[in-house]
């Protein structure tokens, strides 16, 4: 498999012979207002530019899957560049009938056993924050992806560390794990998406696995930074393990 880093949790993934796109954000560096509520309102998101044009990332795509309609996984960019005809993976039936009204007309909801063109696309479980403010947040979903040619994939989607985390790691034993890393907040409520001590059970729960941690420094409420990151990586003896990619960096397994 070869997964690209795009930005904020925009990734290619190639894999058993197919190409996805998964949680598109195109749009150019400073289009949309800063999340409200929450810190840096002096910049506008994204708050970096995409590594490669839109027409490199969308080339090629087989399928789309987006975890969640936040305009930060799924912007309007997004919806103006990908082909109207191009398979579309949802979470839920919400979602499916706002992707429809974008013009959308090939959207599928995942399952825990959907197939697409013989690869497994098995839909997971995550918690998009902690206690109060997840019910202001809505649902998200993650993917594990199977192919008998390919090591098992999970992209966690955003999503704190939780038991439906852990259990999803049990059931499915992946050998790489795409976490949603940033611990991106508001000024209340506390983590939305993982930080440090998050990844690092995802680490004790799979520590033979190779972790990603993305979604870092491309929206204005990001808390945790690479820097951070890979200080903490290396302070609890994790490199060789966990690694934190830049904008358009490639890793093939």
């Amino acid at each position: 498999m070869k997964i690209t880093h795009i930005r904020n949790a925009t990734l290619i993934v190639e894999y058993g012979g197919k190409t996805f796109l998964i949680d598109p954000m195109l749009a150019k560096k400073g289009t949309y207002p800063p999340f409200p509520n929450s810190i840096r309102q002096d910049q506008n998101n994204p708050l970096v530019n995409l590594p490669i044009s839109v027409e490199e990332i969308i080339d090629g795509v087989d399928a789309v899957i987006v975890t969640h309609l936040h305009l930060d996984h799924f912007d309007d960019a997004a919806k103006q560049a990908l082909p109207k005809d191009i398979k579309m993976f949802v979470q839920n039936e919400e979602d499916a009938a706002a992707v429809k009204e974008a013009g959308f007309k090939n959207v599928e909801v995942l399952t825990q056993n959907t197939v697409f063109e013989g690869v497994e696309l098995i839909k997971t479980k995550g918690e998009h924050g902690r206690g109060e403010i997840l019910k202001r947040i809505g649902l998200v979903c993650g993917v594990v992806f199977k192919d008998k040619s390919e090591k098992t994939l999970y992209v966690a989607g955003d999503t704190v560390w939780c038991s439906a985390v852990e259990e999803e790691i049990n059931t499915h034993k992946p050998e790489i794990i795409v976490v949603n890393g940033g611990d991106n907040q508001f000024l209340e409520g506390g983590s939305l998406v993982m930080g440090k001590e998050d990844i690092y059970e995802v680490h004790k729960a799979a520590p033979h696995a190779t972790t990603i941690s993305v979604h870092m420094e491309a929206v204005n409420h990001w808390t945790l930074s690479r820097e951070e990151l890979k200080s903490f990586i290396n302070e609890k003896d994790m490199a060789s393990r966990v690694f934190v990619p830049d904008d358009g960096e490639v890793y093939t397994f």
